[in-house]
């Protein structure tokens, strides 16, 4: 305990918390004003594992039930706690060290090559869509919501996210577009619906792509909308527009040239793409080794530094750039609440550990993005400067536009945008 005491001395500087070992005594460890946490840890070994590797032992021990929070105290609270104390843990010698160390393998953390991409995909996405069903709004949206008003709900912040994205895409009839990592297609969709074009959704999920394909068919477009269980490398036609949501956090940092170089080929000079993806305000790291272990294998957010660098080289000029800096904790925040307002069904499904892995995932993600680095953008690029306006009045003018739109063509916040059939199209 010396050692684990040693450095909760040096991490927390802002608020306390008092630990109950193995034996059951307390140790008080207090900075300056803020929240109080009380934890009890029933194995010794999470002594050592702690100071080795305090994210992955954290999240191990709550899964596992030898670390619990007593005296009113809640994984929320704690996870709060670490939140605002994470650079002191950071600058401790021995976890300044070992990151250092682990840093020169991220290459290996990031693995993404065409197979093993798939399998990682597969960890998380292919739980079974009743799973996601039990926590997501109700058109499965699986990425950051866009909350125009601190009152909106998650169904309408997912739709004010895919008419934010469809204003930038400056769509235009009879156009192509891709959906790289479509997930269960309500981004095709909703554009199927709002404009007169075809889309082509490209994900890794068998469990995705099945669930997308249905709702294409429920809706009557499969003429118009069509979703492929194929690697967005192997796609070669081009699209006059490109949206990738949620999927370049799968990406990897080094393979961030192979991706920028394949939008290059997919689009046409006047090609407009839009990338929505997490990043970090902070130097390039990694994930956590818990989150890559038991959430994402293989991903990592990036710092912009390491986009720019390579959308540079491969020629891309980027024509918008806007950052969601709040609206993740927000989204993160429903998902939590609903999945502990489902959390039996969750261990019917699964089990008592599985649901505690997902505790502590989304409550964490959460934390990261309330008073962490992380933050989404929204990045624009095309091969030519004007191929987008360059007044950036037209993505508000066009977001109006499309409520318009939407209302005339009955689709109310929270339907299901599949069962609701394309109406007569407009230019944007």
């Amino acid at each position: 305990m010396f050692l684990l005491s040693h450095m909760l001395k040096a991490f927390i500087q802002k608020g306390q918390l008092t630990v109950i070992d193995a034996e059951g005594q307390r140790h008080v460890y207090s900075g300056t004003d803020g929240p109080a946490v009380t934890m009890r840890l029933t194995d010794k070994k999470l002594y050592r594992s702690l100071v080795l590797n305090a994210e992955l032992a954290a999240g191990e021990a709550y899964m596992d039930g030898t670390m619990r929070f007593e005296e009113g105290s809640t994984l929320r609270d704690f996870l709060y706690l670490f939140s605002i104390n994470r650079l002191s843990l950071g600058s401790y010698p021995i976890q300044k060290w070992l990151r250092a160390v682990k840093m020169r393998f991220r290459k290996r953390q990031q693995s993404n090559k065409k197979g093993q991409a798939q399998q990682n995909v597969a960890h998380h996405y292919d739980l079974g869509n009743p799973f996601y069903k039990l926590f997501l709004d109700e058109n499965m949206l699986y990425s950051c919501g866009y909350f125009r008003n601190p009152e909106d709900t998650l169904e309408q912040a997912q739709r004010n996210k895919l008419r934010l994205i469809a204003a930038k895409l400056c769509l235009q009839p009879g156009m192509r577009v891709l959906d790289i990592g479509c997930g269960w297609g309500d981004m095709a969709l909703y554009l199927a619906a709002i404009a007169d074009v075809t889309v082509l959704g490209v994900t890794l999920s068998k469990e995705q792509q099945v669930l997308a394909t249905q709702r294409a068919i429920d809706a009557g477009v499969v003429d118009r909308v069509t979703f492929e269980l194929r690697d967005y490398r192997d796609v070669n036609a081009q699209f006059d527009r490109i949206v990738s949501i949620g999927m370049f956090e799968h990406v990897g940092v080094h393979h961030y040239d192979e991706f920028f170089a394949k939008l290059n080929t997919l689009m046409p000079d006047d090609g407009v793409a839009l990338l929505h993806s997490i990043g970090h305000m902070s130097p390039p790291g990694m994930a956590s080794a818990w989150l890559r272990k038991y959430i994402f294998p293989g991903a990592y957010s990036p710092a912009l530094s390491e986009v720019f660098d390579v959308v540079e080289r491969n020629s891309l000029w980027v024509t918008d750039l806007e950052f969601l800096r709040v609206h993740y904790a927000t989204t993160l925040a429903h998902w939590a609440e609903r999945f502990a307002q489902n959390r039996d069904q969750v261990i019917a499904l699964y089990d008592e550990r599985f649901a505690r892995m997902w505790e502590f995932y989304l409550i964490s993600a959460e934390m990261m993005f309330r008073t962490g680095s992380q933050l989404v953008f929204h990045m624009q690029l095309s091969r030519k400067r004007d191929a987008a306006p360059i007044v950036r009045d037209y993505i508000t003018d066009d977001q109006r536009t499309l409520i318009g739109r939407e209302t005339a063509l009955g689709m109310p916040v929270g339907s299901d945008i599949a069962r609701k059939a394309p109406g007569n199209f407009r230019n944007l």
